[in-house]
Formats: C-alpha cells, sequence, structure tokens
C-alpha cells in the first residue's frame, strides 16, 4: 500500500482571527497607529484543532489520504501589499501557524514555508525566514512566488541572477520549491482562474527560455495546478524550445521541473498523465482551495483528486504508487527523511 501524499496542502481554514489582525496590519500602512503588534494575535492550540480537524482532516480521511505538505494561504500571501517589513511579519506568523499545526497532527501534516517576498526587494532577504523554516520547523520545501508585484510582473523571470540567492538556499537544504502565485491586484486576471494558471505557464515557458539548471542541476521546481497550459500545449512548447536551439525537453527541464495533479477533471488528469512522464507528476488536490463544490456531473467533490487516479486507465499500478507516495518522496528529500525515520 503506498502513503497517499498530498505535496499540496494550504491553511485555507485558519481562525477568523487571523484574518482580523492581517487586515489590522493592512490598516496600519496608512494609519501606523492602527497596525497591531504580533503579540495582538491570539489563536489557542483547541482553535487550530478544530479548524484542521473539522475542515483537512476530516476530507482526508473520507478520502483516503494520509499525508499533506501544509503550506500558508496563498492568496494570502499578497506580496504586494506593504513593504518588506510588512511581509515579513506576516509570513513569519503565517509559518508558525502551519508548524503549530504540524506539532498538533505530527503524522498528518508537514510545513512548508512561504517566503517574506516584497515587489523591488532583494530576494535574499528572504533568507533568514526560509533558514528559520527549515532549522526551527522542520520545512520540507517553500513556495516561491514569481511576481510578487500580483499581477504586473514587475520581477525579471526565474532564471535571472536575482533569484540566485534563493537558489543556492534552495539546493543547499535540498529544498524544491512550489511555483505559486498569490492574490491578483489586476482585475483583467482572476486571481485563481486566471492568474494562477498564467503563472505556471509563464513559470514554465520561462524555464525553457534559459539555461537555469546548467548553473543549479539539482534546483527543483513544482509546477501547481497540473502546469496551467503547459500539458494542453505540449507541442508548442517542444517546438519552440527546437526553434530556440534548445536541447530536448526531457534533457532541458524534465529532470528539474515537475507537476501535481490539482486538476478537477477526470480527462484532464488523464491528459497530464498521457503527456507529461510519471516521474514528473506528484499527487495533489489543494483541498479546500480554489474549487470547493460538487461537479454536478459526478456526485463528488471537483478536488477529490484521488478518485481521478484511481479511475485512471492510463496509469498502472506501479505508476499510481509513483505518484502518490515515491515521487513526492524523491522531490521532497527532506519529507523522506522525514518518514524514515518514523520507520514509514
Amino acid at each position: 500500500m503506498s502513503l497517499i501524499i498530498d505535496c499540496h496542502g494550504h491553511y485555507t481554514t485558519a481562525p477568523k482571527a487571523l484574518e482580523n489582525w492581517r487586515n489590522a496590519q493592512i490598516a496600519g500602512i496608512k494609519d501606523p497607529a492602527q497596525m497591531p503588534n504580533v503579540a495582538d494575535l491570539k489563536i489557542s492550540d483547541d482553535e487550530l484543532r478544530e479548524s484542521i480537524e473539522t475542515n483537512q482532516l476530516k476530507l482526508m480521511k473520507e478520502r483516503g489520504s494520509d499525508i499533506t505538505l501544509f503550506s500558508p494561504r496563498a492568496s494570502f500571501m499578497a506580496h504586494h501589499i506593504g513593504d518588506f517589513n510588512v511581509s515579513s511579519t506576516w509570513a513569519a506568523i503565517c509559518n508558525e501557524l502551519c508548524f503549530r499545526v504540524s506539532t498538533l497532527f505530527p503524522d498528518h501534516f508537514v510545513p512548508v514555508a512561504m517566503l517574506p517576498q516584497s515587489p523591488g526587494v532583494d530576494p535574499a532577504t528572504c533568507i533568514p525566514e526560509l533558514e528559520k523554516c527549515v532549522h526551527e520547523y522542520g520545512a520540507v520545501g517553500i513556495n516561491l512566488n514569481p511576481d510578487p508585484s500580483g499581477g504586473h510582473w514587475t520581477s525579471p523571470p526565474l532564471t535571472d541572477k536575482h533569484w540566485y540567492p534563493i537558489y543556492e538556499k534552495m539546493v543547499e537544504y535540498d529544498l524544491p520549491a512550489m511555483i505559486h502565485v498569490s492574490t491578483s491586484c489586476n482585475a483583467c486576471f482572476h486571481t485563481t482562474g486566471a492568474h494562477y494558471l498564467n503563472a505556471d505557464t509563464t513559470a514554465f515557458m520561462q524555464l525553457i527560455q534559459g539555461d537555469l539548471f546548467k548553473d543549479f542541476p539539482t534546483l527543483k521546481f513544482l509546477i501547481p495546478h497540473g502546469g496551467g497550459a503547459v500539458p494542453y500545449h505540449w507541442g508548442r512548447f517542444r517546438g519552440l524550445a527546437q526553434e530556440m536551439k534548445k536541447p530536448l525537453l526531457d534533457d532541458h527541464v524534465m529532470n528539474n521541473v515537475f507537476f501535481d495533479t490539482c486538476v478537477y477533471h477526470q480527462p484532464g488528469i488523464d491528459l497530464l498523465n498521457t503527456v507529461i512522464p510519471v516521474k514528473n507528476v506528484l499527487f495533489a488536490s489543494e483541498m479546500i482551495g480554489a474549487v470547493r463544490g460538487i461537479d454536478p456531473q459526478t456526485g463528488n467533490y471537483y478536488d477529490d483528486t484521488k478518485r481521478y487516479i484511481e479511475a485512471s486507465k492510463i496509469l498502472s499500478a506501479e505508476d499510481k504508487h509513483q505518484v502518490y507516495e515515491g515521487n513526492v518522496r524523491r522531490v521532497f528529500s527532506r519529507l523522506d527523511s522525514r518518514l524514515k525515520a518514523k520507520g514509514l
């Protein structure tokens, strides 16, 4: 039996006090008299337990998943709001909450860290929070926002040396990064329906255009939401790489880039697993996330992605094991070490 490891979970159900504190922090940007102290946020262990037991953990048990890699709510990162100090304080609070969840439910949740990114600020400023999350919280990965401006794309491409301080730490700690934008502040781009999927597609194309993995051959990126448009347009990306005189995609990027299964219908999952090699696909649901409803065509929740893997006629039993567990442990080596220490 495989462990079912969901590599893409966010704390979308945090107690209301967190959002209230954040609203006060945002108000304090314009009126410093309203800026709250970190100590003003009080969330008890019992409140954390209730928020998880009645939501994520309940659904994990119902749907048959064992472990969730758990990071702060992606749409709440909102790196475009305020300055680095605002982002730094907010990231520290959110990361600590995910860590506390992981200590309350150590068999089911493992922390992944958000970074205190801020538009126009050197990514090296994120390193203290990254190191704290690895050393003190046991984080096994990070979320990296390729567009901290929230929809205006003012940062250099991911292949630019601008990002190298983060990559050096990722390599040092063998931390994969999920490429994940946050709230769109551009009305043209719906946050979860357009901005997220645009970013997934954009990140992959940036990686094709550059030669990042020549400098960082062990760097690992997870592109969420099934890779955005990438699997559907695989021929386009292969053809563009060919025109750019790049190596074949298998050699150019596919030793370093992975895709999750946050695709919310059977044909989409089948396409993903037809186009993308099994070794590059990791199980995920992003449950209680962007798409929370029930599909009237099936009567099941859209984000119950395990059903799609189980129903796949493309994947063998061994393939499914790799998607559910093997690939996740290989990409998230710190998770693998943690599980081995438990005898798993």
